[in-house]
């Protein structure tokens, strides 16, 4: 094994069964998910996410993702259950407990207390005809052909499945409960995340200066767009029916050489690309990759000019 291309090839053996087995986990995929993220959906109080080993890990990942995506969820350890950590648990949670066998006896004290309590469970195993499967209100099909690790004992594509199934929960439940891009910018408001997600059009954008009347010269133009950033705005009672930039207007000077007398009607864009105030600035951002510009008017529902955005000025802001 001390050759490299045996290794690469080790490397993508372990990389194609775990995808096969997050893949065949989607295949067998019914209506017992369904009931599983409307019970989660349904439940007032907290999710309670508990797994053994190496399902704890994934366990805790899990919880993390939902409490992320709007869903308040804590990991507990089930030994730590048994000894005061069950305090956490109250009668309107639902469980998630993930077990690849579904018999592990480390489980089953904090099965019981959740029983006792009433809060529904609902089972990630590899195993529908475990205890664990027999107890739980809804079963989830986590079983793998078999694992990454070549005596197929260390868990590997059963972990990778169970992680899978996770993330699809979050994500079917952010959904059904219409969680949103600004719900989860207030849940990371720090970071560049955070700035991204919260950063709005109307917090970048500048005043939109003088506009040009259609029937003024290219002559004033070339003051304009001198003095607002390669940007003219043109339009009248304060609402725009065009605009004109510098490439507008080098291209026109190879045109035509006694341009300045021509009117700003003759030349201007007459349907821009524009954005509106509570735009998402990294929206605005969007809007100019795809149509090749560095700078829009800014124009509320109304058609009235509120501003003007520049590529740099949010670039600085951090909306990229």
């Amino acid at each position: 094994m001390a050759d490299p291309v045996a290794l690469v090839e080790l490397g993508r053996r372990v990389l194609r069964l775990e995808a096969e087995a997050v893949s065949a986990v989607a295949d067998r995929l019914d209506g017992r998910f369904d009931r599983a993220v409307r019970l989660l959906a349904a439940a007032s109080g907290r999710v309670i996410v508990s797994g053994v080993g190496k399902s704890g890990v994934v366990a805790r990942k899990i919880a993390a993702t939902l409490t992320s995506t709007g869903t308040p969820a804590s990991y507990l350890h089930p030994i730590d259950s048994l000894h005061g950590d069950l305090g956490i648990v109250g009668p309107n949670d639902v469980a998630i407990v993930l077990s690849k066998s579904g018999d592990s006896q480390d489980l089953f004290g904090l099965v019981g207390s959740l029983q006792r309590l009433g809060v529904p469970i609902i089972a990630i195993t590899g195993a529908l005809d475990s205890p664990l499967a027999r107890v739980a209100s809804v079963v989830l099909d986590g079983s793998v052909a078999e694992e990454a690790c070549p005596h197929d004992l260390a868990p590997t594509a059963s972990t990778t499945a169970a992680l899978a199934l996770g993330d699809a929960l979050a994500v079917a439940l952010l959904e059904l409960k219409g969680f949103r891009r600004e719900d989860f910018a207030a849940l990371h408001p720090g970071g560049s995340l955070g700035r991204r997600l919260l950063l709005r059009v109307r917090d970048v954008m500048l005043p939109p200066g003088r506009m040009l009347a259609p029937d003024a010269t290219m002559r004033e133009a070339v003051v304009s767009l001198a003095r607002d950033r390669g940007l003219a705005l043109v339009g009248a009672d304060g609402r725009l029916t065009g605009v004109l930039t510098t490439g507008d207007l080098t291209r026109l000077a190879e045109r035509d050489p006694d341009f300045l007398g021509r009117p700003v009607s003759q030349v201007m864009t007459r349907s821009p690309k524009t954005t509106a105030p509570d735009d998402l600035a990294a929206a605005a951002v969007g809007t100019m990759e795809r149509n090749g510009v560095i700078v829009l008017p800014v124009v509320s529902d109304g058609g009235g000019i509120e501003g003007v955005v520049h590529l740099h000025d949010l670039m600085r802001a951090g909306a990229v």
